[in-house]
């Protein structure tokens, strides 16, 4: 997707930006509202993610002046602004969503996803790719480098769970209620046993160049190798 984000806050950008980059997508970024404003009449955006709090012209101000140009563009509003009528001023001025800050990027990344979602309903994704790991979502066969990986569908679920969280942390928890659907801990090895498994499929065999990776008291990380 391509996507721009409108954020006067450095730290704030460089995260948010590093992120969707590393999630596959083309991030164009303003640093305050004028300058979003001229984007967004020159380039089509997949989603626009726009601050509160911006100079030179407001956030709020900003998305009435692209919905008077007609520009139908999915918004997202994000706000250190997290009251309910902060969010409600933000929808009426014709943003499509709200996340307010500190918020977690697997949030973001997923309200991204069904803004996108409910403004193209024919769009259908077919494929995930994390470095040199491809994943076919219709013939539910995973490539890395070109070579075909043979997997079990609990290592399939597990492998498209890790894919769509890539280059974050997994929880423990997180994978038993995502790929095991137990909403509580059973107190069994099992996800040690499958993470095993599914590195020995999808590093080992590559020259020990390792994706998968298990991140110490916190869980585990699907890392790009390019």
């Amino acid at each position: 997707m391509h996507i721009l984000l409108i954020e006067d806050d450095i730290n704030a950008a460089s995260y948010v930006i590093k992120g969707l980059k590393e999630s596959g997508h083309v991030v164009d970024h303003a640093s305050d509202g004028e300058e979003g404003m001229e984007l967004s009449l020159t380039l089509k955006f997949d989603v626009i993610i726009i601050d509160r709090m911006l100079p030179k012209l407001d956030g709020l101000s900003l998305i009435k002046k692209i919905r008077d140009q007609k520009i139908n563009t999915p918004i997202l509003i994000l706000s250190a602004l997290g009251e309910v009528d902060e969010k409600v001023l933000g929808l009426k001025a014709g943003a499509d969503d709200y996340l307010a800050k500190p918020f977690s990027f697997s949030e973001l990344l997923a309200r991204i996803e069904v803004l996108v979602r409910r403004t193209n309903p024919e769009v259908k994704e077919t494929s995930i790719k994390v470095g040199s790991l491809i994943m076919n979502l219709l013939t539910r066969q995973v490539h890395r480098n070109g070579i075909e990986i043979e997997l079990q569908p609990r290592e399939f679920r597990l492998l498209e769970f890790l894919m769509r969280r890539s280059n974050q942390v997994v929880t423990r928890t997180m994978l038993l209620e995502g790929v095991w659907e137990y909403h509580f801990d059973p107190q069994t090895n099992v996800i040690d046993v499958h993470i095993s498994r599914l590195r020995s499929k999808i590093d080992k065999p590559f020259d020990g160049k390792e994706m998968l990776f298990t991140e110490r008291g916190a869980g585990y990380a699907l890392r790009t190798d390019d």
